[in-house]
């Protein structure tokens, strides 16, 4: 523990440690040197298990606490947030989040240290903490979590071991150790034929003379106080929930689109004038990290069809199965739902109360 007079009560370090690396380290060591007390904010929290999100922010919690010395772990509480792909509610939620627990702990004063690295700009929301003391460190290694779960999940067959071993020097002895022992839970092998799908998709474009941007629409369907949601039924997101939604095509608008992505996902067809009565609202959502497939910018379309009976649906195409889903029932499956489908829903369905 630091014994020096510190001129903070309690030092805050943000990150979605997927998994937690060397950097992550020297950062909480910073943190802890800094304040007697420190807050740990778990990023993606909620998340569906993805090759870019495989661990539930619990086991990130865990993670943690294993490379650290005992003494140090009194020392270090967690904040689970989700995602919500909009920066300003995003810092609303993490402050407030942080002001209740110390609220909670006859802490509503304390003075805040923000600790921190700078690695590029979509690192810059840590200066949008007013208020908050911001101590930017150096970075440790050029190595990120992105090369880590690489490693993981695209180490030849058999060689998994040797995979780990390179790891050594880039992430605690004790990450490396969760690492080999996760990797016998039954959804690993599934996440690594989901990334080397992506892989491959990835690669496909490397000859493109621009990095691709891909256009896709999607329709978010309202009626009864249900949703209609699939399952789908290829990578990426196998199995998971989705709005039915697809990639635009060339001669149509956002609308032709969307309702030619939900009548071949869900069979649902009912006269334009009807469709076109009940379409409340299309948004835009693109945030640069919203989709595992790369740059994806979508059109959503929020159909509200009223307290009518359910139109008839069946699955088809992309989609594994369709159900009408109870809106009351979205929050608890929040980890089951493809890229950021759960968030474009609370966006037209109000599903979360934070800010």
């Amino acid at each position: 523990m630091n014994t020096s007079v510190s001129t903070h009560d309690v030092a805050v370090t943000i990150g979605r440690f997927q998994p937690f690396h060397n950097g992550h380290l020297a950062v909480l060591r910073q943190a802890l040197a800094a304040a007697p007390a420190c807050i740990v904010v778990i990023g993606s929290a909620h998340q569906a298990r993805t090759p870019k999100n495989p661990f539930s922010w619990e086991e990130r919690v865990e993670m943690i606490r294993l490379a650290l010395p005992e003494p140090d772990r009194a020392r270090v509480s967690f904040i689970p947030v989700r995602d919500y792909y909009d920066e300003s509610r995003w810092l609303s939620v993490v402050r407030r989040s942080v002001e209740s627990l110390l609220a909670e702990r006859g802490m509503p004063t304390a003075r805040v240290a923000l600790v921190g690295h700078l690695k590029d700009p979509t690192s810059e929301y840590l200066r949008g903490f007013a208020g908050w003391h911001f101590k930017n460190i150096d970075r440790v290694s050029s190595f990120d979590a992105t090369a880590v779960r690489d490693a993981y999940f695209g180490h030849a067959a058999g060689e998994l071991d040797a995979s780990l071993a390179a790891l050594v020097s880039q992430a605690p002895p004790s990450t490396v150790a969760f690492l080999r022992a996760w990797a016998e839970l039954p959804f690993f092998d599934e996440l690594v034929r989901e990334w080397e799908m992506l892989r491959r998709y990835k690669q496909s474009w490397d000859a493109a003379p621009y990095p691709p941007v891909f256009v896709t629409v999607d329709a978010i369907v309202k009626c009864n106080q249900h949703v209609l949601l699939i399952r789908r039924g290829q990578a990426p997101g196998k199995g998971l929930f989705a709005a039915p939604g697809g990639f635009i095509e060339q001669r149509e608008t956002t609308y032709q689109s969307a309702l030619r992505e939900l009548e071949e996902e869900t069979h649902l067809k009912l006269l334009d004038t009807a469709m076109r009565h009940a379409l409340k609202a299309a948004v835009v959502f693109d945030h640069p990290d919203r989709s595992q497939r790369g740059r994806t910018i979508t059109h959503a379309h929020f159909f509200d069809l009223g307290e009518r009976e359910f139109p008839e649906v069946r699955a088809d195409d992309d989609a594994a199965a369709v159900e009408w889903v109870p809106i009351e029932r979205l929050v608890e499956m929040e980890d089951r739902f493809l890229d950021d489908h759960f968030h474009m829903l609370d966006h037209f369905l109000g599903l979360t109360q934070e800010a």
